[in-house]
């Protein structure tokens, strides 16, 4: 069974007296442990797919189903807990709370989720040894770099074993020997059996997927599958 499946998803935005149709008719499958590149130029509808997959925003038509469930049907809360339990999010900008240490952001998602503080405890330490932050756990972001906001931010989307990574232009505020080593790091959870979602105007990222969807214009005009490519020099 395919873990994603888009039927016919609809996304309009009314803007003054004129409609933008963000999304037109869009239908695709994407399967468990998939790796796939959503590109496009800018204002083609791969951010709001992105959105829609992740249960931030919702469809004005079409049917979205996750691991066989229908989430476009549930409610506020369900979906929620579906987002909270089953994916995670990586952004260009990090979005991690100012005030809060590494360790603190990556232990939030559990937190929110009331996982008792013993198990939390030992998560965190585990993500921060798996990805190398244990000498900075007690740094702010502010006191971090670039690469090392990223490596939090990822460690604390996978914090709760989701399903499936939605990454947003994730190496796009970093420079290219940290966004190789960022690119790295969720290729590695990708081979995990996490299901890989980057949304990316990088033609090179985009290569490294073993699938592309192409949009334009709101619409899904090329879904190609393409052989694994080397990591460039």
């Amino acid at each position: 069974m395919a873990q994603i499946e888009l039927d016919g998803i609809e996304r309009i935005f009314t803007l003054g007296d004129s409609q933008v149709h963000a999304l037109h008719a869009v239908s695709v499958s994407i399967e468990a442990g998939e790796y796939v590149a959503v590109m496009g130029p800018s204002g083609s509808g791969k951010s709001t797919m992105l959105n829609l997959l992740g249960l931030l925003d919702h469809p004005n038509a079409g049917t979205y189903r996750l691991e066989g469930r229908d989430v476009t049907t549930l409610s506020p809360d369900e979906q929620a807990e579906v987002r909270r339990s089953r994916i995670g999010f990586v952004f260009q900008s990090f979005h991690l709370v100012p005030r809060l240490t590494a360790a603190e952001n990556i232990a939030l998602p559990l937190m929110l989720a009331g996982v008792n503080l013993a198990e939390r405890a030992k998560r965190v330490a585990r993500a921060l040894k798996d990805f190398g932050l244990e000498s900075r756990a007690g740094h702010r972001p502010d006191e971090l770099s670039g690469g090392q906001r990223q490596r939090v931010a990822i460690a604390r989307a996978t914090i709760m074993r989701p399903a499936m990574i939605l990454a947003d232009e994730p190496t796009g505020n970093l420079d290219r020997a940290t966004g190789q080593d960022v690119t790295a790091l969720l290729e590695e959870l990708n081979a995990s059996g996490v299901t890989l979602i980057v949304v990316t105007h990088d033609p090179v990222m985009g290569s490294r997927a073993r699938r592309q969807l192409l949009m334009e214009d709101g619409a899904l005009v090329q879904d190609l599958n393409v052989a694994r490519q080397a990591a460039p020099a």
